[in-house]
């Protein structure tokens, strides 16, 4: 197709959001420059240890990604590379770009790593925070993409004075280039994207907490202690050498500071404190955490109950106290924090370890950066844009995703990442296609005769290595029966390992290759396709599982952890040498999709689907769609919520590739991705047979009718926050009002918490005091969440009078008719309040149509009813069912903006499925035997995806042909779980890749080994 408009989008920042937004793009048929200022990319996430609330290993996670971005045919990786100036409007972009010299030929350089063991000078390594040296030419991280060394000019010998040169003498393939340098490069882009990340806050000017201490640590800092590619080796300890016993951490070093003029929240700071606290306990049981905090914020899904582990497991201690300063004791060394307890005594409590739990700020190359793009900042310094479009900033074609448009978690960040991508592709969308190129793979290998079999083990830092003897463990692998070598990884998913992967292929002839490491369900399709890339049939490859089956559960038993995963490479060993090769086959794709539910998720998800190219068919139970949103009359900014609803819904209603079913429910599912069917039905109960390839989850939540909490439905005067709403809009009167928090959240009934209740409160707190500022309004809470920008409605509220009164969970307040009694937690006063109108801000809790719904898609829900993503950080709006997404509210309680960045991100993923031509099925699905099948049903009857049907079949035998009745198999349905192979009474069905003599020689091998091996 011919068009004006340019099908690229230059993407600005390497970081998580950078990453998952050029991944969508190039997927969806773009062409996508991946623009980074550092050497590699990975951003701050390469610098974690581990991830909350799951406490998964960051580099694990990550690295499939990086490895996915650099391997991509459609994006091109431009790190050590800088924006100049960016021209042109939107569609016709001009990027001008720096390409820094790296002195190093990236064509050349192989990553050994030769030229970093003989480089001589040492410098403070800023992967690490200071807390370790690094060469002048160095590597920033042992997973780092790309695997390229990188001279640093200011601390080169050579380059400096001219002298040395001793990585130019030991580089055998004569890639340092001393003469090499900064490149200039024009590219032309129809968008960009912003994702330049954040500035973690300095506190080498907080004289009061001993920043320079050695002990003294900021909370990036912690996180390369305790990993184990740090300065320690993932070992916990002090600047002495010694294990710390107690440790400290202190929240809110860099935000919710007025003096310091970091007004905001940083939204993570609270959890990641919370994450540290519990890994330090993991590895020490014995020391002491305590979290110094003014409120502990842990709003996303998940965190609240993770907190509460942290509090009631692992006995971390919660003091809400901020301490003014940190003192050194001269005679023991060691470091006190004064403070003030909660009875208003002072206190002096010594801790070997403290740590600064810093805030998230706009980076001044961020800044710089939306110079460049003309651009909006807020007053804090991020890229400003608006509820309704969280994405879009106020230059056409230029977009902003992650910490850059404010501080951020990973979910969060990847959301909007996906949702940056979506606005982008739904921008370029006649373009689509017309840059892009396909992955090309070797001629696959002719697998014959004995089997030749590669073991990798990897330590995985310290998840598997702390546990696991690897090195044992590999030099039993290498003794077992075909297995021609076996090698130890520190981390198996990196690029360099994979590379190393290919090679051992090619140089040892394998035609079998087993990984010892994670989940298959992250990391197989790397591995298959690192195998694929050598030649080999991705399907002759076995992934085992020696992290959960063996270092998560055997912490406190090394020696078991280790036997047990020889047991299971032993076994992984015998069924890999029984595998075939398996090929995939095309299937048809539709080009349309389902959106359920038509609140504003639903909306806007619909609409960017559309956007991009494709019909859409909007199905909402309601007469009229708006969803929960209908119920509230004002934003959180404080402007009116039809302002911006009913111009959405008529966009929605109007566009012509979008179709509105109101009043009407799905009632029947079908199908698989590509080719979903279902039936809907409306209030009248006529039903129609709808098809589409895709479908989004989009069904809201409700606001809980609090009965049984705080009077409600006792006194007329005790209302909800979207009651209050609605008083708000009339004839309001109350001069004296009380809200109380988490009035049915945060318990045993509903352990989580709602997130959005604490900004609602604080936002309808102001709004009675604009329309009378005379009125006394008081806010109960056990902790105030107004997270992110909106710290800055507290601030507000709290200076127009609003008063805030702490109280506990074990003493709740007591509600009458007209009186409030409670328990002040900061001031320890009992206090009785006035009150003519009492608010409960209830929580958000999933609707009960979750329930018929997930079975339907065969989908999960989690304990509170809300859809269960696949993967809380990385892939947050995505279902183990391929081509079906969640957003919005269905997925946990969140704020509009936050709602409508993840209907964008639904649409994103979406897109990447609807802009194929074709798909491919699995491999590893059922066939039949024909000749054995009796044609019983068994299997028809068992199968759970309806992917298997009797038919009757012509057969031919001793020259009589006749028909009888035979099992098929519709390979777009079967998803592989074996079921009507296990049910077959005749074994006429097998499960590819999984078949009975694979699983046998598993079986067998669990009891019968050979002792010499050991």
């Amino acid at each position: 197709m011919k068009t004006d408009i340019t099908g690229a989008v230059a993407v600005v920042g390497g970081g998580i959001a950078g990453v998952q937004a050029s991944l969508d793009l190039a997927n969806s048929g773009y062409k996508v420059y991946l623009i980074e200022s550092g050497p590699t990319i990975g951003g701050k996430m390469a610098q974690l240890d581990k991830t909350f609330p799951t406490s998964d290993c960051a580099a694990c996670i990550l690295s499939p990604k990086l490895v996915e971005a650099s391997r991509h045919p459609n994006i091109e990786l431009l790190t050590y590379s800088e924006v100049l100036a960016i021209n042109g409007a939107a569609g016709d972009f001009t990027v001008k770009v720096r390409k820094k010299a790296r002195y190093v030929d990236e064509t050349k350089c192989t990553g050994c790593g030769d030229c970093i063991e003989k480089c001589p000078k040492k410098v403070p390594d800023a992967f690490n925070e200071g807390l370790a040296p690094r060469k002048a030419i160095y590597l920033a991280f042992p997973q780092a993409v790309p695997r390229i060394m990188t001279i640093d000019p200011e601390n080169c010998i050579y380059l400096r004075r001219g002298k040395c040169g001793n990585c130019a003498k030991v580089c055998k393939r004569g890639a340092i280039d001393y003469t090499q340098k900064d490149k200039e490069l024009s590219l032309k882009a129809g968008a960009v994207i912003l994702a330049a990340g954040f500035e973690a806050f300095n506190p080498k000017g907080l004289e009061a907490y001993r920043s320079e201490h050695p002990d003294v640590v900021t909370s990036l800092q912690f996180e390369r202690l305790l990993n184990a590619s740090g300065p320690y080796h993932g070992h916990l300890q002090t600047s002495k050498g010694k294990e710390p016993k107690k440790i400290a951490f202190i929240q809110c070093v860099g935000s919710r500071n007025q003096k310091l003029q970091k007004k905001h929240c940083s939204s993570v700071c609270c959890m990641y404190a919370v994450k540290q606290a519990v890994i330090a306990k993991e590895h020490d049981p014995e020391i002491e955490c305590a979290i110094f905090n003014i409120d502990i914020r842990a709003f996303g899904k998940g965190f609240e109950e993770f907190y509460q582990r942290a509090k009631n497991e692992k006995k971390v201690r919660f003091i809400r106290s901020r301490p003014s300063c940190v003192e050194a004791d001269p005679l023991k060394g060691g470091l006190r924090i004064p403070y003030e307890k909660e009875d208003g005594s002072i206190a002096h409590e010594e801790f070997d370890m403290i740590v600064l739990s810093i805030g998230i700020g706009a980076s001044e190359s961020g800044k710089e950066l939306a110079r460049l793009a003309g651009v909006g900042l807020t007053g804090a310094g991020f890229v400003n844009t608006s509820i309704e479009n969280p994405m879009s900033t106020d230059r056409p074609g230029i977009f902003a995703a992650g910490a850059v448009q404010g501080p951020k978690d990973i979910p969060d960040t990847v959301s909007q990442a996906s949702g940056a991508a979506a606005k982008a592709g739904a921008l370029l969308s006649p373009a689509r296609g017309t840059l892009v190129s396909k992955k090309e793979f070797p001629p696959e290998k002719t697998v014959e005769g004995e089997s030749k079999v590669g073991v990798v083990v990897c330590h995985c830092g310290t998840n598997i290595g702390g546990f696991v003897d690897v090195p044992e463990v590999t030099s039993y692998a290498g003794k077992l029966e075909n297995v021609a070598v076996a090698r130890e990884e520190m981390y198996a998913c990196s690029e360099d390992a994979q590379e190393r992967i290919r090679e051992m292929i090619a140089e040892h002839g394998l035609n079998r290759v087993l990984v010892a490491s994670c989940t298959p369900r992250t990391h197989e399709p790397l591995f298959q396709e690192s195998c694929r890339a050598a030649g080999l049939n991705p399907y002759l490859f076995e992934l085992v599982n020696i992290r959960e089956h063996c270092s998560w559960i055997h912490q406190q038993e090394p020696e078991k952890a280790t036997e047990k995963a020889k047991d299971i490479v032993r076994m992984g060993v015998s069924r890999v040498r029984h595998l075939t090769p398996l090929y995939k086959q095309e299937l048809s794709l539709g080009h349309n999709a389902l959106v359920l539910g038509g609140g504003i998720s639903g909306l806007h998800s619909a609409l960017e689907i559309a956007e991009n190219g494709f019909e859409v068919l909007l199905v909402e139970k309601e007469p009229e769609p708006g969803g929960l949103l209908k119920n509230i009359t004002a934003l959180q900014d404080g402007r009116k919520t039809q302002k911006i609803l009913i111009p959405l819904i008529e966009k929605v209603r109007a566009h012509p590739l979008i179709k509105v079913l109101t009043g009407s429910e799905l009632v029947d599912v079908s199908g698989s991705v590509g080719n979903f069917k279902g039936r809907v039905r409306d209030r009248e109960g006529k039903e129609q047979e709808i098809y589409f390839a895709v479908a989004v989850l989009a069904t809201g939540a409700e606001e809980l009718s609090p009965s049984g909490y705080f009077s409600y439905g006792e006194f007329p005067n005790v209302v909800t926050q979207s009651e209050l709403e609605a008083e708000l809009e009339g004839d309001f009167r109350a001069k004296h009002v009380v809200m109380v928090q988490c009035a049915g959240s945060r318990n045993k009934e509903r352990p989580y918490c709602s997130r959005v209740c604490c900004i609602t409160a604080v936002k309808n707190a102001l709004r009675i005091k604009e329309r009378d500022p005379s009125a006394a309004v008081h806010v109960l809470y056990r902790e105030m969440r107004t997270y992110g920008a909106w710290e800055e409605l507290y601030s507000r509220a709290r200076a127009a009078g609003i008063r805030f009164i702490a109280y506990s969970d074990n003493r709740l307040p007591w509600i009458g008719e007209n009186e409030v009694r409670v328990y002040d937690e900061i001031t320890g006063f009992d206090l009785e309040i006035e009150a003519d109108l009492i608010v409960l801000s209830a929580p958000l809790v999933a609707p009960d149509s979750n329930r018929k719904v997930a079975p339907m898609f065969k989908v999960p829900l989690d304990s509170n009813g809300f859809f269960l993503e696949v993967h809380i950080k990385l892939r947050p709006v995505d279902f183990a069912t391929e081509g079906v997404f969640l957003c919005g509210t269905a997925q946990a309680p969140k704020l509009v903006d936050e709602s409508i960045a993840q209907a964008a991100a639904a649409a994103s993923r979406a897109c990447t499925i609807l802009s194929r031509e074709s798909l491919e099925s699995s491999a590893d699905i059922s066939k039949v035997n024909a000749e054995i099948c009796v044609g019983c049903g068994a299997c028809e009857k068992v199968c759970p995806y309806g992917a298997i049907s009797l038919t009757e079949v012509l057969l031919e035998k001793h020259g009589i042909s006749y028909m009888a009745r035979k099992s098929s198999v519709n390979p777009a349905l079967c998803k592989g779980c074996g079921a009507c192979a296990m049910s077959c009474p005749t074994g006429a069905l097998d499960q590819q890749h999984f078949r009975n003599d694979q699983l046998l020689a598993q079986v067998k091998d669990v009891f019968t080994y050979s002792e010499e091996v050991r």
